[in-house]
């Protein structure tokens, strides 16, 4: 089971201005190829399918406890996503009729890049990628053999990596670099850890491959405060009490990759501390909540007074 928690796992700047261009950029860091989704979807499933769990647990930990890290990042992602297409958090009153809507308040939106994310979903996330093609379940791979599924998650990590990189050279609003230089050092961790447990199943020492692309997290600005706060060297458990055994693979006197701040790697029960989710304020002439949603708003703050 999963246990949610009304935070992000790290806090994103608001954006600077409504750039659903952006927003479409952010979109390959969700339902691309090495998307959120695919990285969630493939580790989800290998988690169900794992055979022998029992007997090779700290292997099944480690696929467990970042499938659930892998579902906060794809909310990160949604939600890095819905506030570029939505501009920076608004004092503006969101009651009312909404205007006058025959005059094309939205003639703007005729020429973003996704007009999908706007007529469809009112300016949110959606599965898909920055062409607005959905992602779909033949991205997952979960064959029952450990070490196939395992370099199949090593690889999708560095491809994840190659990604984000890419997106963080086209985007330069702070909301999407942010994104960028979180998961750039959540994703090296993961590429690490599946490095880490190949060499275990067979000792070959598949982490000296490490990082691809060769670009030293340093060059990006948006990822000090993460490498200055150690998280390049920790895995969540996600749980109070579960997933402890992936500390013989992620631990056990490792270190941290080679020009990354130095220290051992260890395992943090629980999870990060987050940060606070955005408001998106209403917009009444988009229909979202609603046309007039006073009598909304209403129900909801009698309803909330009755708790």
């Amino acid at each position: 089971m999963f246990l949610r928690i009304d935070k992000l796992q790290t806090e994103l700047p608001p954006p600077k201005r409504q750039d659903p261009n952006e927003a479409a950029a952010l979109q390959e860091l969700l339902g691309g190829k090495y998307g959120e989704m695919s990285t969630l979807g493939n580790y989800l499933f290998q988690s169900f399918n794992f055979r022998s769990k029992a007997k090779l647990r700290p292997f099944y930990s480690l696929v467990a406890s970042i499938t659930a890290e892998e579902l906060g990042h794809v909310e990160l992602v949604s939600n890095g996503v819905a506030m570029l297409n939505n501009g920076p958090d608004s004092e503006g009153d969101d009651t009312g009729d909404g205007g006058d809507i025959t005059g094309a308040p939205f003639a703007d939106m005729k020429d973003i890049r996704s007009f999908a994310s706007f007529a469809s979903h009112g300016g949110g996330s959606m599965p898909v990628n920055s062409n607005s093609m959905s992602w779909n379940a033949d991205m997952v791979t979960t064959t029952g053999n450990v070490v196939i599924d395992l370099l199949h998650n090593f690889h999708l990590e560095c491809g994840a990596r190659l990604h984000k990189l890419r997106v963080y050279e086209t985007v330069k609003d702070p909301t999407a670099r942010e994104v960028c230089g979180y998961l750039l050092v959540r994703g090296s961790v993961h590429a690490h850890a599946y490095g880490l447990a190949l060499q275990q199943l067979t000792g070959v020492d598949i982490h000296k491959m490490l990082p691809t692309p060769n670009i030293n997290l340093s060059n990006i600005p948006e990822s000090q405060k993460y490498l200055a706060e150690g998280s390049h060297r920790r895995l969540y458990r996600f749980s109070p009490n579960d997933y402890a055994e992936m500390a013989s693979i992620w631990g056990n006197g490792e270190t941290a990759l080679p020009g990354d701040p130095p220290g051992e790697l260890e395992v943090v029960a629980g999870m990060p501390e987050g940060g606070k989710i955005h408001q998106l304020v209403g917009v009444p002439s988009a229909f979202t909540p609603d046309y007039a949603p006073e009598e909304m708003f209403e129900i909801a703050k009698k309803l909330t007074a009755k708790i």
